[in-house]
């Protein structure tokens, strides 16, 4: 992630839950709090709840590239905490994406010339002509 470091320190995760503004979705629950920096600092949470090692982990990693490929458009400066809730472990790569985001425009960490368009389907990709059966 270009603009963005990791969130590691416990008391720092802390005085984020405590301090910090907060917005609840179906997937995940972000916490944000100003850090006075040139740069986001983000965090994750998966609770033991959710399953073993292998399914925090794959939500973990949805969770960062969701939030990766929408990094530009986030304010900078700010402390980012994304706590993943049950939902979480059953929902696609979309649903988890379009929540974080959902929740960060909440927050107001959006850019405000950032213009996101609802998750639309993606349509299929249409086959050239030469490769197409006759």
């Amino acid at each position: 992630m270009e603009f963005t470091q990791s969130l590691k320190l416990n008391h720092v995760f802390r005085r984020l839950y405590q301090k910090g503004k907060s917005s609840a979705g179906r997937c995940v629950v972000v916490y944000c709090r100003k850090n006075g920096m040139d740069c986001n600092r983000l965090g994750l949470t998966t609770g033991t709840k959710l399953g073993h090692a292998v399914v925090r982990n794959r939500i973990r990693r949805r969770i960062r590239e969701a939030y990766r490929l929408s990094e530009s458009s986030y304010i900078r400066g700010y402390d980012i905490v994304v706590v993943a809730r049950g939902r979480s472990a059953d929902a696609s790569f979309h649903e988890i994406a379009a929540d974080l985001l959902k929740q960060s425009e909440k927050l107001g960490l959006i850019r405000k010339d950032v213009q996101h368009e609802d998750s639309a389907p993606v349509a299929d990709p249409v086959l050239p002509e030469a490769n197409q059966p006759s």
